[in-house]
């Protein structure tokens, strides 16, 4: 995502907004809620159960109206593989589910599981944990005043994004494979290139569909707004050489996005990647600073 100007105002449908503005970080009593859900993630273990979450009527009517509006979007901009996808993901329309509901179906169908998280974890963790069938995954829901726009991942993106992808056997492949190359990886900056790579795909990936693009990254998936908005991003061919040389920030709606003709063709590519990296390699362009983003190498604990 990127930058939008502090004086852009925040519109409901999230067309527009900048983070310093959004309720989501200036509102104490909703501030204190979401850290009231994240706290049980401190010093949480990975694979441990998450703890239930008592979501209240107005949560779960954020969650009602989100939902409505980005099942519809996804119909219309989402590949295939994202709609066969979402048939067998656990999603309720009607409320939040927890954690371990989710995890039950993920389980039965890939071997995958959420694991809890309060914010951004470091790239070593988040992605590494992949690779063992983890996803670090948070449970507070997005402020209600802008429903159809978060600055940071919550539980609607990791369920209506991540949630669809880890129901199906070729997207939860290539979330192992990320995490076992990340699960070995110890240069900082290594572990960075892995991350945007991880960006680029699994968060903002697109496909070609009939000659039209169609998403498949969760962040894309999980954004009213960002995902009916395809046709005026920059898309170019998916090149991991133009990955890494292409800077991101987080608080904005991404202007280049990355496409491949099928979810083989991105697999094999990464995988071709992955397989010559190692702890010497370096980032060949600009690309950006070898740090952990916060969608990128993200949830805090």
């Amino acid at each position: 995502m990127t930058d939008i100007p502090l004086s852009t105002p925040i519109t409901a449908d999230g067309r527009l907004g900048a983070a310093a503005q959004h309720p989501g970080f200036t509102d104490p009593a909703y501030l204190r809620r979401r850290q009231a859900i994240a706290a049980p993630a401190r010093g949480h273990q990975v694979g441990q159960p998450s703890p239930p979450v008592a979501y209240t009527e107005a949560e779960h009517r954020t969650w009602r109206t989100v939902h409505r509006a980005v099942w519809s979007a996804q119909a219309e901009h989402a590949c295939r593989a994202v709609l066969e996808a979402r048939e067998q993901a656990p999603i309720p329309a009607d409320r939040i589910p927890q954690h371990a509901e989710v995890g039950a179906r993920l389980r039965s169908l890939t071997g995958f599981d959420f694991t809890l998280a309060a914010g951004v974890v470091a790239n070593k963790r988040f992605l590494g944990s992949m690779s063992d069938g983890f996803f670090h995954a948070v449970q507070f829901v997005r402020h209600p005043a802008v429903p159809l726009f978060t600055p940071e991942p919550d539980v609607l993106h990791d369920v209506l994004g991540h949630g669809i992808h880890l129901a199906h056997p070729r997207f939860a492949n290539l979330y192992r494979l990320i995490g076992q190359a990340a699960k070995h990886a110890q240069n900082p900056g290594v572990l960075q290139m892995i991350s945007d790579v991880y960006w680029f795909t699994l968060e903002y990936g697109v496909l070609q569909e009939q000659g039209r693009p169609k998403a498949y990254g969760a962040a894309l998936l999980s954004s009213y707004g960002e995902i009916r908005r395809l046709h005026r991003c920059a898309i170019r061919p998916l090149d991991i050489g133009a990955v890494l040389a292409t800077s991101y920030t987080t608080t904005g709606y991404q202007p280049v996005l990355f496409s491949a003709h099928s979810l083989e063709e991105v697999t094999s590519t990464v995988a071709a990647f992955l397989d010559k990296l190692d702890d010497d390699s370096t980032r060949h362009g600009p690309g950006g600073p070898p740090h952990d983003r916060a969608w990128s190498g993200r949830r805090r604990l």
